[in-house]
């Protein structure tokens, strides 16, 4: 049996608390901050709030100041944090965890450099840990939902890092009969694909307000049309890629990833408000404390994409989905999808 502490009780992190515990381990779950009523319900009867699952009996719960108390003798740390939560998790966890214990992170996200060039979040975890100190820093991508996960349905992830042993060694830990794990050393291939998929969610979700417009019908479906723009987004996170140096085979979690985002959550939400005919401010109105982080990659993508332009790198006509999502979201623009831009003539 190994001890595996959970530091934040966001829905991912705490859903993999169910293969952690069924494989016979300690499971610690650490609140941050923002999880405060979290672990005070979870301490009464392991039901979690936002998952709306109930959890194991036997887990272990912590409050953040009791943090030092959950990783005595741990095996493995699992860091939960959102996009939104990256600084203080920088800032307050990455300086207090022991060099020698194996991170593993849920959170998915790219930063865009001054010229053009996309990291995945574990780079900005390793710049960011205290200078002269070496975490080992692993990641997770993959399609799958928290709720699905904790309900026992198959799914399929990647973890990913630069040491292969360290990988097995996690995959060890967590693989179920229901949790199936493939590894990688490709760490800018898995996390940049699953943090693409976050942008293009939302561009083909857009066709599914289009639908609800057209037909006047609120689940109206009109599938030719999010097929044809899952297809481009697909074409366009595969050239995405291959510029940033990711390997191909990686495409399939950041594929995978899209096809679950298209059917649920907070992109699919976004995305159908703005095919609608709402204006983005009137759309972030309607979604008001809800946190996008499809809002956040799309931006930077497309931002990067700008800057790799100018630099004669790529062109722009190459991403016209892309480009259609940004000029909503930063231009006021109104949707009008590219369709003409997506056909091409192939005589060979």
């Amino acid at each position: 049996m190994s001890i595996i502490t959970f530091v934040c009780a966001g829905q991912m992190n705490s859903a993999i608390t169910f293969p952690a515990f069924e494989n016979g381990h300690e499971v610690r779950l650490v609140g941050s901050p923002l999880d405060e009523e979290i672990i005070d319900r979870l301490r009464e009867d392991n039901y979690h709030i936002n998952l709306k699952r109930t959890l194991h009996n036997g887990i272990k719960y912590y409050k953040i100041d009791e943090l030092e108390e959950a990783l005595k003798g741990a095996d493995l740390i699992l860091g939960g944090v959102s996009s939104f939560g990256l600084d203080w998790f920088c800032d307050e966890i990455l300086p207090v965890l022991p060099e020698e214990v194996p991170l593993l992170t849920v959170t998915k996200g790219m930063v865009d450099r001054e010229d053009g060039t996309l990291v995945p979040y574990p780079y900005i975890f390793a710049e960011r840990q205290p200078e002269g100190k070496h975490l080992n820093l692993n990641a997770i991508g993959g399609p799958c939902t928290s709720y699905e996960l904790a309900d026992h349905d198959d799914s399929h992830v990647a973890y990913c890092g630069k040491d292969i042993e360290t990988l097995k060694f996690i995959k060890s830990l967590l693989a179920t009969d229901y949790y199936h794990i493939s590894l990688s050393t490709d760490v800018v291939g898995v996390e940049c694909a699953v943090a693409l998929k976050n942008a293009y969610a939302l561009g083909v979700t857009l066709a599914v307000g289009l639908a609800e417009k057209r037909d006047g019908k609120i689940g109206a479906q009109h599938y030719n049309s999010q097929a044809a723009l899952f297809g481009q987004s697909m074409k366009e996170m595969k050239a995405l890629l291959e510029i940033i140096g990711g390997k191909p085979e990686n495409l399939i979690h950041g594929i995978g990833d899209l096809y679950v985002t298209v059917f649920g959550g907070r992109t699919r939400k976004i995305g159908t408000l703005l095919g609608r005919g709402l204006s983005f401010d009137e759309a972030m109105e309607e979604l008001k404390g809800v946190t996008l982080e499809s809002i956040v990659i799309s931006t930077r993508t497309a931002r990067a994409v700008k800057k790799m332009a100018e630099r004669n790198v790529v062109s722009l006509d190459d991403f016209p989905l892309l480009m259609h999502i940004d000029s909503l979201i930063n231009e006021g623009a109104e949707v009008n999808i590219p369709w003409e831009k997506f056909t091409w003539n192939n005589f060979e």
